[in-house]
Order: structure tokens, then sequence, then C-alpha cells
């Protein structure tokens, strides 16, 4: 995380006539009509302007300084998508935050500050505009098969329709070409950069494009057969479970992993079977099996070898 104080080389209990000032000459030294050409220097600028934007604003200053936001603006518990989706789990999603009325911001100074090589018939130098940064938490299911989320931004209400593509992983970032900060001077906007994270799920495991799903049978069902329902990320199916199953056994749904739902090369659903004997004892079934087991012998750790 960078620290906006040192972005403008002042100290944290800094006035705000200092921070002005450090701005004013950082921006002298750095704007994009002053270093023609030069990539680097306008990072550099345009992450000091990023600085001067909230720390010039006393009130948003007081709220970093607090940690209610981070070094982008952002609210640092509500960011995210609408419906309780942030990287937190609040709701409200995707607050960015703006300079407060009567501040004036970095486009403001700079403006004043370079009005004077325009005048002098230099050409601004097109740059491209600030990128911006949130946050969601997407269930296994929307990572799965895919899904779509209403983004909405801070200012005026404005949402986007986001599509979050089948299969994403944990950590993986969806970019929204243009939908950042406006370019300088002509240049190209900025995107907007979402960092996903895949919340985990009780019944459901990744593995590649396939889906890991234990399913816990009773005894009659793994000795005589059955048709049980099965839970998938698209809602319960039906699953034939052979007779003579044994626990550890696995069927496959196929169709039923990740990827869209018409996709042609969508992994599949791998249900690994679990006997499960009943919770409480039950002395018919124990008196059942000590009189069955004395003419059915079988060695249950054959696999295991001799020594």
């Amino acid at each position: 995380m960078k620290d906006l104080y040192k972005a403008l080389g002042v100290k944290r209990d800094a006035s705000q006539s200092d921070i002005k000032s450090a701005y004013r000459k950082l921006a002298k030294k750095l704007h994009p009509d002053a270093n023609p050409g030069n990539d680097k220097v306008a990072d550099q600028f345009k992450e000091v302007s990023a600085a001067y934007n909230i720390l010039g604003d006393e009130k948003l200053r007081g709220r970093y300084d607090r940690g209610e936001i981070d070094e982008h603006g952002q609210e640092r518990y509500a960011q995210g998508f609408g419906g309780g989706a942030g990287a937190q789990g609040a709701g409200g999603g995707g607050k960015y935050y703006q300079s407060s009325g009567g501040f004036a911001g970095a486009d403001d100074l700079f403006s004043e500050i370079f009005g004077n090589f325009r005048r002098g018939g230099q050409r601004s130098r097109a740059t491209k505009g600030r990128d911006r940064t949130f946050a969601i938490d997407v269930t296994f299911k929307e990572a799965a098969i895919g899904g779509k989320r209403r983004l909405t931004l801070g200012e005026g209400g404005k949402t986007l329709d986001v599509k979050i593509p089948a299969g994403i992983t944990d950590g993986k970032q969806i970019r929204l070409k243009g939908q950042g900060e406006p370019g300088i001077s002509g240049g190209p906007a900025g995107d907007i950069l979402i960092n996903v994270s895949v919340k985990s799920d009780a019944l459901f495991e990744r593995d590649g494009k396939n889906i890991l799903l234990e399913l816990p049978i009773s005894l009659p069902e793994a000795v005589l057969g059955a048709k049980v329902e099965v839970p998938t990320v698209e809602g319960v199916v039906n699953l034939k479970i052979p007779a003579g199953s044994n626990t550890g056994s696995t069927l496959r749904l196929k169709g039923k992993g990740i990827g869209a739902k018409d996709s042609s090369d969508r992994g599949d659903q791998l249900v690994k079977l679990k006997v499960v004997l009943p919770e409480k004892p039950d002395e018919e079934l124990e008196t059942f099996i000590s009189n069955w087991s004395r003419d059915h012998q079988y060695d249950a750790r054959s696999k295991f070898g001799r020594k």
C-alpha cells in the first residue's frame, strides 16, 4: 500500500499549505509537458496528483489518516458491489470518493501552473487517465459458471453491469477498459480494475475444471443401490447409486463442472461416496451383522499387504 505523504515528500503533520506547496513543486518537475516522451515520469506525475487529490482536501485527508479510506479514496470497509458483496461483506458497493466541495484539486492546480506551457506554443502531451480499483467477493457458483453483477460508482449513482467470467479463480482481476479517470490533454481514460476473491463453499471443491463433492449415503443405499438427489452448482440432479457401492467409490456427472453452461469443454462433477451408519446404535442391525459375519468373513484391509 502506498503512503500518500511519502508520495508528496511531506510529513504526516504537514500543514495544508505545505502540502499544496509540495504538490506545486512536484507537478512542475514531473508534468508531461515538461517531460515529453517519458512514461516513467508521467506515472509519477499521476501518483502525486492522486495523492494531492486526497491530502489537499482536509475532509478526505482526515478520513485517510483515520484509516476510513485507502490511498485510492475508497472506503476500506465498504468496497465492492451492490447487494452486500463487498470485500469485507458490507453493502453499498463500489464506493470511490471524490474531492469535497470548495477544494481546488490537482486538475485545477496543474491547469493554473501549466497554462504558460500552452500559451508558449508547446503542445500538451496526451496522458492516460488514472485507473480505479474495486474489490468484490463472488460465490463458488458464480466463479464456476459465471454471472453478472452491477457495479455502483461513487459519483451520481452511475452503474455498470460487469460480467463474471466462468471459471475465474481467486485473486484474478477483471479490467473494464476506459471506465476509469478521464485522460489528460485528450489522452484515453483509465480503466476500472476489479480484484476478485472467490468464497469457499461448504459442499464443493475445485480441481481444475472439475468440481469435487463428497456424498453421504446410507448402508441400505450402498448395499442395495438407489437413486438419490445430488446438489450441483446449477441445482439438484438425480444420481443412480450402483448396488454394492463402497466408501471412496467415485461417480461422474458429465458437464456439471467448471465452465459456462453452454460450453463444450466444461468440466465434470466428481461425486465421491461415503457410507454412513446410523448415528445411534441399532441393536437389530448389530445382531444381524453379528450373525451374518460368522459365515461371511472378508479382509477389508487386504490392500495393505502382509509383513
